[in-house]
């Protein structure tokens, strides 16, 4: 019942104040992203329905939901350790990161109770720690909380408390075949300028021989698209809202940030790019038909094509927010009859020890641990000798800048931490999927984007 009087509570003008979270008190609901608006009648109706719940000291069996990643479909099997120590039979549902995202909210925010631990990342467990949908984490002293990267538990913190543990953490990277570029005469420098890597992309473009200069994310999604979309805008100077909350989306910066993105993947990336997000990408890279591809820094652990180099990302002059800050963690949903035993199981998969287990598994090894999530790991011997991105990878999350600026007045760098950002950022992606298939002009995705975003906003009671 808790979990659903605060969260009614955040409808409420004068009960529950989100200004911590950069958003108005406000009497509007809460869109939760996709096509699916939280009413409150069916918070109302969940509330009566999980006012029974209580929390067992035990489970025989969890249910977790996982984005499909490699390092959670790695976890399927580590975990069978887990199993045999315990008893507690696993069950996971594996998701693409948009239907994960959708199916999470939905049940999280309903109080469906389909799943005990559920993946997340920063962009929500803040704001939903805050509205009491997920449970405050408390683990024994020697789990070594201080061990986790500083921006890794403040991104996954509210007031202090931590809501969700991260299973790993990443910043964005460029990652690029040196072969290719060092026999077409090109070089790629940390931060380099945005020209200098489409001139490098350009190079290297063979679709001859089936090697794309650039594979870069076009799905849409706020977390597929947006969020390297809107690394490249930061680094033209463009923001996402101005510091009245107005969205900025028909500005030059990003009309020229959206401009370069379309025309660098239309001219030097793969085919139907629009339909391309992380496992996409990753699959290509393997394939050896990429030359350069600027993601996720955890990528490099998949990376299986000799000699790949990483460099930071590039920018447009503006190096402050050219590279995300991100974690895929896991939470307990609020008034879960299974907390305790959920808590138990993600003190343990986001330890120290499950790093060594991952590392001295007959089927992973240490070029195969979760990392940018401890600092320890980065001390263990044995990964220092095959992971050859880790100084790149630090760098990358050390250099990654959440905090709000006086131009990006607001936190976070590939998302905004506001409640309505999922929608705002559902609708922007499939403006620039658009854009980048040809359906639409860069200028008429934009003026879309920027209509829905403001028509949002204002609902929401912003201005």
């Amino acid at each position: 019942m808790k979990m659903y009087a605060n969260l009614l509570e955040s409808y409420l003008p004068g009960i529950f104040n989100w200004s911590t979270l950069g958003a108005p008190q406000t009497t509007t609901l809460w869109f939760l992203g996709g096509n699916m608006k939280l009413i409150y009648k069916t918070a109302l109706a969940a509330a009566v329905g999980v006012a029974t719940a209580t929390t067992a000291s035990a489970a025989d069996e969890l249910t977790i939901a996982i984005v499909n990643n490699g390092h959670m479909i790695n976890m399927q099997k580590v975990a069978e350790a887990y199993t045999a120590d315990t008893g507690v039979k696993l069950n996971w549902v594996s998701l693409e990161e948009g239907v994960l995202r959708e199916q999470v909210t939905s049940d999280t925010a309903t109080g469906g109770g389909q799943y005990d631990i559920i993946n997340i990342g920063m962009q929500e467990a803040p704001i939903w720690g805050a509205a009491g949908w997920i449970e405050p984490l408390t683990f024994g002293d020697d789990y070594d909380v201080e061990d986790i990267l500083p921006a890794m538990r403040a991104g996954l913190s509210h007031d202090g408390t931590l809501y969700a543990a991260p299973f790993y953490g990443e910043s964005s990277m460029v990652m690029y075949r040196k072969d290719l570029t060092d026999a077409a005469g090109v070089t790629i420098a940390d931060n380099d300028s945005w020209d200098n890597v489409k001139a490098a992309a350009a190079a290297i473009h063979n679709p001859d021989e089936g090697i794309y200069g650039a594979c870069l994310r076009g799905k849409p999604g706020w977390g597929d698209n947006g969020a390297f979309i809107t690394t490249v805008a930061n680094s033209f100077g463009a923001a996402w809202f101005d510091k009245d909350m107005r969205p900025q989306l028909d500005s030059p910066e990003w009309n020229a940030a959206v401009n370069f993105y379309v025309d660098l993947l239309s001219s030097y990336g793969p085919p139907g790019s629009e339909g391309n997000s992380f496992n996409e990408i990753l699959a290509l890279y393997n394939e050896g038909k990429c030359g350069l591809w600027i993601d996720a820094t955890i990528a490099a652990s998949f990376l299986e094509v000799d000699g790949v180099a990483y460099a930071q990302s590039p920018n447009a002059g503006n190096p402050v927010g050219a590279n995300w800050l991100w974690a895929w963690a896991m939470a307990v949903p609020a008034g879960s009859p299974n907390a305790e035993a959920s808590m138990k199981f993600i003190e343990w998969a986001t330890s120290k020890d499950y790093v060594q287990a991952v590392g001295n598994h007959p089927d992973f090894g240490w070029s195969k641990v979760p990392t940018g999530q401890r600092a320890s790991t980065y001390a263990i011997p044995e990964f220092q000798a095959v992971a050859g991105f880790a100084a790149a990878e630090m760098a990358a999350i050390d250099s990654a800048a959440p905090e709000a600026t006086d131009l990006k007045p607001y936190q976070g760098v590939q998302f905004v931490a506001i409640p309505e950002f999922p929608e705002i950022g559902g609708a922007f992606g499939q403006e620039m999927a658009a854009a980048l298939s040809g359906a639409k002009s860069v200028e008429d995705a934009l003026a879309a984007a920027q209509e829905a975003a403001d028509s949002i906003m204002q609902e929401a009671g912003y201005y």
